[in-house]
């Protein structure tokens, strides 16, 4: 069997497989082949993928060769003429994508999207969303850090004294967690609020502040996401909230819920109370954002307040983030590729069933046929 690793348009950084896990796959007596240059800008060089074992091609010999083809975002038209393979592999988040996923599907073509993995414990070690998400909370930290115009801890000097950055983290998730983490050491005083009550105790061990708000919908059967709330609680939250924006100086904004539009939690009424040279660091932004001004990949200056929308930090940490993703990659691939190294599909095991979104034709996961449903 073929394993085929294409580049990433720009301006994606990361790459699918790091030199470290093709030799891993040829233990499994799995072959590789590498776009020329695919690790580049992950800092992984052909030589480095060649001394692994990979052989180094075009992208139309890949795409022609390889049984499955990793790519972390979505293919092109033009590339999927030239795909001779079994399977195609990424993510490719089908929520958002469920009119591309079908065309790929009427194509003949298997699909498995990663960011659609069961979030159980068995699935941990595989986890895309997970491991990236950590690395976007620390870099949005140091991001607001570089633009915000002040120090982040407290100071003492002859010349007076500075107090401390107030930062206030909407979502304590994984990147939430490691935001919490960050501003810490960076001498921030945090303050965190969370639709999930269950976290409160992991935000605390970390050194912040948590905000309640009473009422919340139960989270505990939704994976680890967050869910849609009441009006009366949204409306309570609000409240809370817009207390916390006007005094904070750093927001950093994680909230998300699959396959929906991000929940806007930061009105224009809020950040207009904002002091100026306050940054606002949005990682939902590619769902729509946590504010009303957010808009993906661009700062917007409003009212004296950056908004930075960037859903794709990890691509500003490329070389660890690649480490991570093909980790996590190489530990799915061990469900589907036997002690022969072949494919070996089991859809009786739930990581594989729910990780598939396409086969025989057709849209395979449920969700991404209600999406699919919702856009007709």
């Amino acid at each position: 069997m073929i394993i085929g690793v294409l580049k990433e348009p720009s301006p994606e950084t990361r790459v699918s497989l790091m030199p470290e896990h093709v030799t891993i796959l040829k233990k499994w007596k799995a072959d590789v082949y590498v776009e020329d240059g695919a690790g580049i800008n992950a800092f992984a060089t052909n030589e480095k993928y060649s001394e692994a074992g990979a052989a180094i091609a075009s992208r139309e010999q890949v795409l022609q060769k390889a049984d499955i083809v990793l790519s972390i975002n979505t293919l092109a038209e033009s590339d999927l003429q030239n795909f001779k393979g079994k399977i195609l592999f990424g993510l490719f988040q089908p929520l958002f994508n469920p009119g591309l996923i079908k065309q790929w599907a009427g194509k003949g073509f298997s699909v498995f999207s990663i960011d659609m993995l069961p979030r159980t414990t068995r699935a941990q070690s595989m986890d895309v969303l997970s491991s990236q998400a950590n690395i976007a909370g620390y870099k949005a930290v140091l991001l607001a850090a570089n633009l915000f115009p002040k120090y982040f801890p407290m100071f003492m000097t002859a010349a007076g004294s500075i107090p401390p950055a107030k930062m206030l983290i909407l979502g304590a998730g994984v990147a939430g967690l490691q935001a919490i983490a960050t501003g810490k050491r960076l001498g921030a005083v945090v303050e965190v609020f969370d639709t999930r009550p269950a976290v409160k105790e992991e935000v605390m061990s970390l050194g912040a502040k948590f905000v309640e708000v009473e009422g919340a919908a139960d989270a505990s059967k939704a994976g680890g996401y967050a869910v849609e709330q009441s009006a009366e609680f949204m409306e309570r939250q609000k409240q809370k909230i817009a207390e916390s924006v006007a005094k904070a100086d750093i927001i950093i904004t994680t909230a998300q819920i699959p396959g929906k539009k991000a929940p806007v939690l930061i009105t224009d009424e809020m950040m207009a109370a904002m002091k100026n040279g306050s940054v606002i660091i949005d990682l939902a932004a590619a769902t729509g954002g946590n504010t009303t001004q957010t808009k993906n990949a661009q700062t917007v200056f409003f009212n004296g307040v950056s908004i930075v929308g960037n859903s794709n930090l990890p691509a500003a940490m490329p070389s660890d983030a690649s480490k991570l993703y093909g980790k996590n990659i190489i530990n799915f691939l061990q469900l589907i590729i036997d002690k022969e190294g072949n494919l070996s599909l089991n859809f009786e095991d739930d990581l594989v069933k729910g990780t598939c979104i396409a086969r025989d034709g057709s849209i395979s996961n449920d969700r991404v046929s209600q999406a699919l449903e919702a856009l007709s």
